[in-house]
Order: C-alpha cells, then sequence, then structure tokens
C-alpha cells in the first residue's frame, strides 16, 4: 500500500501510541519521537470504559486486554462510614447495554499491550529525542543532539501530555499546569496479603468502592486479573511548590483517614509504600491546531482532566481513534489534499466532548468533597431515595452520564461527519 504522509508525533503516552496506531492503520508512516530513555508508563491502576474497549476491538487488542483486566462487578458509592448511599452494576449490566466491557487494568500492562501493536504494523518509536523547537509553517521539528537536528513531516502531533511543550510552542507563551488544591495518594495492595476477615468482602466480589467525605475522598479497585488492589485517596494538597510527585509517609497517609470506615481503615494498615501526586489540570484550548494546518495537539496536551470520572486515558485513546478513522475515510495518495479538513474535523469531533469530560470530573469533585451541612444531606436523601435519573448526584449511575460516556462511538461519529464533509467539502475555507 503507498504510504504518503510521513507523520512525526511528539510523545509515547497512551495517546500517542493510539493515533501511531489508528494512522498508521490507514495507511501512513508515522514516527514517535520520546524524550526518555526508556519506554515504561508509571502509575498504577486505569479503567477502560466501553468506548475505549470499542476501539481495542476494532484494532484487534480488545482480547490481550481481556487478559490482564478485571471486570468490576459493581461500583459502590459510600459515606466515609461505609455506609453505601448508591450501587451501579458495572458487570454484566454495562456490557449487555453497550456491547463492550469496563476493564480496568495496570497502566503499565496497558501501555505495553498498545506499544507492541504499534511496533508490530511499523511505527518507528525513537527514544531520548527531546523536542526542542517545532516550524509550523514548513513543518519540522528540531531534535536536541549533538548536534541538533531537524525533521520535516507532513504533519506534527502534540501528545506530550499535561506539561506539554508542544501547547506551549502552539500559544507562544509559557502555560503550565494548573493547580486544582488537590493531590491522590496512589498505592497497591497484594491481594494475597489482604488476609484480615474485614477484607473478604472486597476480595470476594471485586466492585470499585468509592468513600465520600468533606474536601477528600478515598477509592479502591482491583487490577492484574484480582491480584492487586489499587488504592487512590484525594486530600487537600500539602506538597511544596515545585513538587509534583514525591514519596509519601504511610503513616501520615492512613492519620488522614483513620476515622473513615473500618475497612478502608484496614486495607490502608496492608499499604507498604505510597506516593503523593499533585493533581493538576490545564485552562481550556480555543484552537488544537496550528492555522497553517500541519500541526495539531492531542490528549492531555489539549485537555487534561482531573481523575474523579476516570476519563483522562480514555479520552486520549478516542482522540486518536478518531485521527485514524478520519485518516481512513482517503487515500494515503489523496491524504495531502484533505489534511486541512481532517483536522478541523478533529477538533470538530473531540472539543466539544473532552470540555464536557473536564466539566463533569469537575462536577464529580463537587459531590465527593462536600462540606457537612444542608447540600450533602440534600445529596445524600437523593442518593439514597430517588432513582437515578439525569443529575443523579452518583454520576455513574445517570443514565445520561452513562450514555455520554460509555455510549459513544468514535466509528460513527467519524462516519456522519465525514458524510456530511463529502456532501460540502468546505471546511478548510471557514
Amino acid at each position: 500500500m503507498d504510504q504518503d504522509l510521513d507523520i512525526i508525533i511528539v510523545g509515547a503516552g497512551l495517546g500517542g501510541l493510539a493515533a501511531a496506531i489508528g494512522i498508521s492503520k490507514a495507511g501512513h508512516r508515522v514516527t514517535i519521537l520520546e524524550q526518555a530513555e526508556q519506554l515504561g508508563e508509571v502509575g498504577a491502576g486505569i479503567q477502560i470504559p466501553p468506548s475505549s474497549s470499542r476501539v481495542l476491538d476494532q484494532w484487534g487488542l480488545l482480547e490481550k486486554v481481556r487478559t490482564i483486566a478485571t471486570l468490576p462487578h459493581d461500583f459502590h458509592l459510600r459515606t466515609s462510614n461505609g455506609t453505601i448511599m448508591s450501587t451501579q452494576n458495572i458487570q454484566p449490566f454495562i456490557e449487555k447495554k453497550y456491547g463492550y466491557p469496563y476493564f480496568q487494568v495496570h497502566r503499565a500492562g496497558y501501555h505495553r499491550i498498545l506499544l507492541n501493536e504499534a511496533i508490530r504494523i511499523g511505527v518507528n518509536i525513537k527514544l531520548q529525542s527531546t523536542v526542542i523547537r517545532i516550524d509550523f509553517h514548513k513543518p519540522a521539528v528540531t531534535v536536541r543532539g549533538d548536534p541538533d537536528y531537524e525533521i520535516t513531516p507532513d504533519l506534527i502531533i502534540g501528545a506530550d501530555g499535561l506539561r506539554s511543550s508542544c501547547r506551549e510552542a502552539l500559544l507562544a507563551r509559557p502555560d503550565p499546569p494548573r493547580l486544582t488544591g488537590d493531590l491522590a495518594y496512589r498505592s497497591l495492595v497484594k491481594v494475597s496479603d489482604m488476609k484480615s476477615p474485614l477484607l473478604q468482602e472486597l476480595i470476594r466480589k471485586p466492585c470499585t468502592n468509592y468513600w465520600m467525605g468533606p474536601n477528600m475522598h478515598a477509592m479502591c479497585y482491583f487490577i492484574e486479573k484480582n491480584q492487586l488492589c489499587n488504592i487512590v485517596l484525594i486530600i487537600p494538597d500539602d506538597l511544596p511548590e515545585g513538587v509534583n510527585v514525591e514519596s509519601a509517609s504511610v503513616e501520615e497517609m492512613q492519620r488522614k483517614f483513620d476515622s473513615w470506615d473500618p475497612q478502608l481503615t484496614e486495607l490502608l494498615r496492608q499499604v507498604g509504600s505510597t506516593t503523593k501526586w499533585r493533581l493538576q489540570d490545564s485552562v481550556k484550548m480555543e484552537q488544537w491546531s496550528h492555522p497553517a494546518n500541519k500541526f495539531v495537539l492531542l490528549g492531555d496536551a489539549c485537555h487534561a482532566t482531573l481523575p474523579y470520572l476516570a476519563q483522562g486515558a480514555a479520552q486520549a485513546i478516542e482522540d486518536g481513534a478518531v485521527l485514524g478513522a478520519l485518516f481512513s475515510k482517503v487515500t494515503p495518495s489523496t491524504a495531502r489534499l484533505h489534511l486541512p479538513d481532517i483536522l478541523k474535523l478533529y477538533e470538530q469531533l473531540r472539543k466539544d466532548r473532552t470540555a464536557q469530560v473536564v466539566q463533569k470530573s469537575a462536577d464529580f469533585r463537587v459531590i465527593f468533597h462536600m462540606e457537612d451541612g444542608p447540600l450533602q444531606k440534600e445529596r445524600d436523601r437523593i442518593l439514597l431515595y430517588e432513582k437515578p435519573a439525569k443529575g443523579f448526584p452518583f454520576l455513574f449511575a445517570d443514565p445520561s452520564i452513562q450514555e455520554f460516556l460509555f455510549g459513544y462511538d468514535f466509528a460513527r461519529e467519524v462516519d456522519v461527519a465525514w458524510e456530511e464533509y463529502e456532501r460540502s467539502p468546505v471546511l478548510s475555507l471557514l
């Protein structure tokens, strides 16, 4: 098959790999420039909703991911003392309704599957390749070296995450991540170490559990085929200025939750080590692409979100899938002609959706962290006594949120947009 476009992707995270797979499968030469010396995602648990599972299925990767995944039975929303206020069945309800499973996996295993697929289909991945300058008009990237050297592709995709140098280059000004006032303790516990009778209920039926409290909340779920319990605790940010990640005191972490649900405190007693991660997002961008139509952003580089809806990685995967699907609508030999419109359609399809996810994630933070008082009492009343409907406080049980998050079909969205474009192919003139 003729491969007409040379495409550079800056960043080999989940979003960069997703874009590489989608675009390479559409028939183009893709090179990823990654500044790290070696590949390997940091972090622990990550959630793969049906919208992402749909992408994986189209790429032939769904069953590979299933081999490393846990399928949660339910999502439980609890008060800090452990009382269950609302439950949403996930397996089998969500898979039956939307046609694809909801997985929970270790981030490193997920990244490895995407990386191996990218390599298998011919994506060139260059490590220790730090982009220090972008020429949006040629286009070209300058890579640090001895001496520095320039690469001139047909398209540059900035997928370099929250602290994106590509975003700053596009904006032509510094744009550091925005402080949110929260941090996360992240920990992993081996299920084989969870021997306490208090914890057997958690193990017997793997679920995702959320505990709400004033200005903080906790959650846990299982990964690695139920071999590991992933624990995330959100508290007000107390990290020193300029520090985004640091090893933390397990005892200090335990003290912050020592008056909470005995099941949670017993779980935290099993933690051997933990890390603090400052939670940050980014200011909404009005434009993801450069007017020269040879550069675009993707994933956290343009729509970083808080983790409360577990959608950050999912949105990056969707971005990559949409770009790949758009490129598949044209032959490799005609892609250059359609490139300006492909980029505009990509933004048209993705900007509003990702902005809504960012906002809904922030909304969920408010629901989790309510101070005791009239609003908290009304929240709890609705959770306990009203049937889930639009506006329900437990967003995962809100039918409209389920449809929005889980019912998204990237291929259908692209098909509809492309049909409209073919009827009036003038986007690049707007």
